[in-house]
């Protein structure tokens, strides 16, 4: 039996890194790591993902995506045949974002973001003042490679603007009930993780590694 590709893609400004304890059978699955590429100068998402499709070399592949890549691979899977879509601590439509980003296209206020901050996450480590920001600090120089400013400002608009309003039913939503980017409040229609934050691919791999398969495999 040929076995299932599963191509992961991860949240934004994410490195692939963070698909590292995500563990499935390897007599089953194929793991496939998609990287972030840089944007060109105004570009929609749409044109964007469409680049990144390129990167897909399996027919009717799986699609894995957290956050902004739960996005990313919804633009996706409209463009290539696919077998299944799931998202993980994302959104299916503009109509879960909180009333915070909805704002943010509103007021443009997204605009004032200063991504080249991100560029320097090693100076923010040396300046830490507590034990929990110093952590947070490592996690993020570890897990958060792309620092390119175009990318960044493209990214953050990418989802301040995002337009779709219809869900796609055959998406498979798996959303922890402690998200502080996309809180369950706004959420429907998913699997619900007990105790699962906005970055449970590193914290609840566990339970992913093991109920992935299952979600690939059965009918949705």
């Amino acid at each position: 039996m040929s076995k299932i590709p599963v191509y992961f893609m991860p949240g934004l400004a994410a490195s692939t890194s963070i698909f590292e304890r995500i563990h499935l059978p390897e007599d089953q699955f194929e793991m496939y790591l998609l990287e972030w590429i840089l944007p060109e100068p105004k570009e929609t998402l749409k044109s964007y993902v469409a680049r990144l499709a390129i990167h897909v070399k399996h027919p009717n592949p799986v699609l894995v995506g957290v956050s902004f890549g739960g996005i990313v691979v919804q633009e996706m899977a409209e463009i290539i045949p696919v077998q299944k879509t799931i998202i993980i601590s994302s959104v299916k439509t503009r109509n879960e974002f909180p009333r915070r980003l909805k704002l943010a296209k509103t007021t443009k206020a997204y605009k004032l973001v200063p991504t080249g901050l991100i560029q320097n996450l090693e100076d923010f480590g040396k300046f830490a003042f507590n034990q929990t920001l110093t952590q947070r600090a490592k996690l993020y120089e570890k897990y958060l490679s792309v620092r390119d400013k175009s990318y960044l400002d493209w990214a953050i608009e990418s989802v301040v603007l995002w337009d779709r309003v219809e869900p796609n039913p055959l998406v498979i939503h798996i959303h922890g009930d402690k998200d502080e980017v996309f809180p369950i409040k706004y959420i429907q229609n998913c699997i619900v993780v007990k105790g699962g934050t906005h970055i449970m691919i590193l914290n609840k791999h566990k339970w992913i590694s093991e109920n992935l398969p299952k979600f690939i495999l059965y009918p949705s």
